[in-house]
């Protein structure tokens, strides 16, 4: 009797360490993406004239454009010149030369040679307003077309900007929470563990070809 429940109590202590083991290399492998991830976005300066890929972002802080997107969503930019761009395209733009914010609407409209100046000017507007902008943009004010977008990403990297210090010693933690529940499963069962090693230094015999 002892040694079948030593037996289970084995088996049991096996699986709840290859489901650690599982929890473990997610959780590696999940924040290194994250971490390479948000460390390309930092690296993206919000200056419109530099882009990645030929990409910028920017985060929704409006509900301007719901349903098609919301606030703290991330919209992926493309620049692109007024040539490339259409009616109905959604478009991010500088609205003023006195601001460095930016907008993201529709293209409702679009006048070449805007009363003969030779610039393309767009009409724009929010998709959750009543009215069209009251202002046009000229060429020159356009970053590019929103190619896709990720919700609520931009409230993920704006809270892990702004709350940094929070967020690098609840890593830690959760690191040195693995390491500790490494070390207690290697003192709750030895003989599975180093019958696990044995095998990872044990190479299979390879077949006799002669």
């Amino acid at each position: 009797m002892k040694e079948t429940a030593k037996a289970e109590s084995e088996e049991k202590m096996s699986k709840g360490q290859r489901i650690f083991s599982v929890v473990r290399t997610v959780f590696v492998y999940l924040s290194a993406i994250l971490i390479v991830l948000f460390a390309v976005l930092f690296a993206a300066d919000k200056s419109p004239n530099k882009s990645l890929f030929g990409f910028r972002y920017y985060v929704v802080l409006t509900p301007s454009m719901e349903p098609e997107f919301s606030p703290g969503d991330m919209v992926f930019v493309k620049i692109s010149n007024a040539d490339s761009i259409s009616v109905n395209d959604v478009i991010t733009f500088n609205p003023s030369s006195s601001s460095d914010a930016y907008l993201t609407h529709r293209v409702t409209e679009k006048l070449v040679n805007y009363q003969g100046s030779g610039v393309t000017c767009f009409r724009t507007k929010g998709d959750a307003n009543d009215t069209a902008d009251s202002f046009l943009i000229d060429e020159s004010r356009v970053i590019g077309i929103v190619k896709f977008h990720i919700p609520k990403l931009g409230s993920v990297l704006r809270f892990i900007q702004m709350r940094w210090y929070f967020i690098v010693p609840l890593i830690i933690m959760v690191i040195v929470f693995f390491e500790l529940m490494k070390y207690y499963f290697r003192i709750k069962n030895p003989e599975t563990n180093e019958k696990n090693e044995r095998e990872e230094d044990t190479e299979p015999d390879k077949p006799d070809n002669h």
